[in-house]
């Protein structure tokens, strides 16, 4: 979470979201415009509510589009297999040589439970408590093959050490899963998960499992608050807190460029609205509000969705992003190569080699 000069390393991220877009093209262009900024990661929304592209589907075509910048689709765990959605996520991180997160999702309406047919919709409590047991079961198949495991003797042979295939046999509450994955421990060990921790039912799972937490909200007490209590919680789970990650989310419109801001937005702080807690106004006052926020510790960085694709995200990274990278506040370079690396986290211990190297 600190540099080397222990001072707290600001994380900003952006979404590549756009409505009624089905041109890859157009997501690798956005990709590759965020990585000009030496942002920590993008994300890509996805829903069974709605029409659009397969978000992980997606940035696989933009992960060899690309060279360092984090790959976070959404990818829900209601009505989907616990075992593909790891082998889902675990090849994007492949492919994109360590880059991958996944940014957990539960699908809570009737109609998304009709398009499998296989159960009705359920209270969005239980469905966080599914999420849990997909993130919990994710991480042990992930762990399932040791990082040696594949050998690839010819002589003999033998593609894998078969001690070092491990089966997870994990039953949940709605789910069973033996293992091992198909998928060869992925280059990051674990995938970054990524919750939105704003509703009280996903706060547990993000506590628990979360790499990064995102908080919508516009008044920064209120996210300082969550940020407070995510770490407690991820604490008395038996986590080190500063291995979470607490972003803001906002979405952010800089139409108005390097004028004023309008009363209530940039050095006000962005504004409430339907959609979600906004900010409007200029590059420069957005500069100051992620300074603000970040300086004062309420947050550990932003994740901002543009509310105009192309002309937000490109002012943010050739306005607001340049502007903190000028003031030193925000780095010119990737300092690795992993998502990992960017956050600032560790690579996981396989749980299954650190059981047998104490037993």
């Amino acid at each position: 979470m600190t540099s080397s000069h222990g001072i707290r390393r600001l994380h900003l991220a952006t979404a590549l979201d756009r409505r009624s877009v089905y041109d890859a093209g157009a997501f690798v262009a956005a990709a590759r415009l965020a990585e000009r900024g030496a942002l920590d990661f993008v994300t890509l929304g996805d829903s069974l509510a709605r029409p659009g592209p397969d978000a992980l589907s997606v940035l696989s075509r933009v992960a060899p589009a690309t060279r360092r910048v984090g790959l976070v689709p959404t990818v829900t765990t209601t009505h989907t297999e616990p075992f593909h959605v790891q082998a889902a996520v675990a090849t994007l991180d492949w492919v994109s040589r360590g880059r991958a997160g996944w940014r957990i999702e539960v699908s809570t309406t009737e109609g998304e439970a009709r398009l499998f047919g296989r159960r009705h919709a359920a209270p969005v409590d239980a469905l966080w408590q599914e999420a849990g047991e997909v993130a919990e079961v994710a991480a042990r198949l992930w762990d399932r093959w040791e990082d040696d495991a594949e050998i690839r003797d010819v002589a003999t042979g033998r593609f894998v050490d078969r001690d070092k295939l491990h089966h997870v046999d994990f039953t949940g509450s709605a789910f069973s899963v033996k293992g091992p994955s198909i998928v060869p421990r992925p280059p990051q060990g674990h995938p970054v998960r990524v919750v939105d921790a704003t509703d009280r039912a996903a706060r547990a799972v993000a506590a628990r499992y979360a790499d990064v937490a995102l908080v919508r909200t516009a008044l920064p007490a209120r996210a300082a608050a969550a940020r407070a209590e995510l770490r407690a919680s991820a604490a008395a789970h038996g986590r080190d807190p500063d291995d979470l990650r607490v972003l803001a989310a906002l979405d952010v419109d800089l139409g108005d460029g390097e004028y004023a801001a309008e009363p209530g937005h940039g050095g006000g702080g962005p504004r409430t609205t339907p959609r979600g807690p906004q900010y409007r106004g200029g590059p420069v006052d957005l500069a100051e509000l992620i300074v603000s926020w970040h300086r004062d510790g309420t947050v550990d960085g932003f994740h901002l969705t543009p509310v105009e694709p192309l002309r937000d995200l490109e002012r943010l990274v050739n306005g607001t992003v340049s502007l903190l990278q000028h003031r030193g506040l925000f780095r010119t370079f990737y300092p690795g190569s992993t998502l990992r690396d960017h956050l600032g986290l560790a690579r996981p211990a396989n749980q299954y080699a650190v059981a047998q190297g104490a037993s």
